[in-house]
């Protein structure tokens, strides 16, 4: 495979895929759930989303699509205001976000009662999982971004290096939420002595 570019001098292959975690307008500044500088994450995720497009490599992403009384919402006793509610405006992904014609999305928080940080078990419209997805694709190595370094892509992340994926964190495609001042550093140092490698897309040469 002729590649236009190179990560960290290493070529991307064909096993690798870009995991784009819940970039959607809930978690966006002046969203329900609103994350400090969470816009600021879409000029180098466009160009990575845009960088493994032109090579033919797979873009996966994930959504919260929550039921309007998710467990997770401050109403049932959760530590969130209401989010991601299903076919709402505040679930869909950001305009500026860019997606394929047809996207393969993968959406999680579907149950009530079931919380769900980790896109990992996500499922397709089809019922398919993300976990069965890499594996029918053979996928063996991900680069993820998104939305929240502490939370969903923390969580993605721990799953994918327990199932013994390789994993590079794309860390200023990502922006995190930040209830303690220190979430972001600790979610990072987890993510790294879990054996996920922390890179910036600046890293990412044509």
């Amino acid at each position: 495979m002729n590649l236009a570019f190179l990560l960290s001098g290493i070529a991307l292959k064909t096993h690798d895929a870009l995991l784009v975690v819940d970039v959607q307008n809930d978690f966006m500044p002046g969203g329900a759930l609103g994350i400090s500088g969470g816009d600021l994450i879409l000029p180098p995720l466009n160009r990575v989303i845009s960088a493994f497009l032109r090579e033919h490599l797979p873009v996966l992403y994930s959504r919260d699509w929550h039921p309007a009384d998710h467990c997770s919402f401050q109403a049932q006793g959760g530590p969130w205001p209401p989010h991601c509610v299903r076919d709402t405006p505040g679930a869909r992904f950001d305009d500026r976000l860019r997606l394929e014609p047809k996207p393969r999305i993968f959406s999680k928080g579907q149950h009530r009662d079931e919380e769900q940080y980790s896109a990992f078990r996500a499922e397709d419209e089809a019922g398919e999982p993300l976990s069965a997805t890499l594996r029918r694709q053979g996928i063996r190595r991900l680069y993820i971004a998104g939305l929240a370094t502490d939370y969903c892509v923390q969580n993605t992340t721990l799953d994918l290096r327990r199932a013994g994926y390789e994993v590079s964190v794309l860390t200023d495609a990502c922006r995190a939420v930040n209830l303690q001042p220190d979430d972001e550093r600790l979610a990072l140092r987890r993510m790294g002595g879990a054996g996920a490698k922390l890179l910036a897309s600046t890293e990412l040469k044509p």
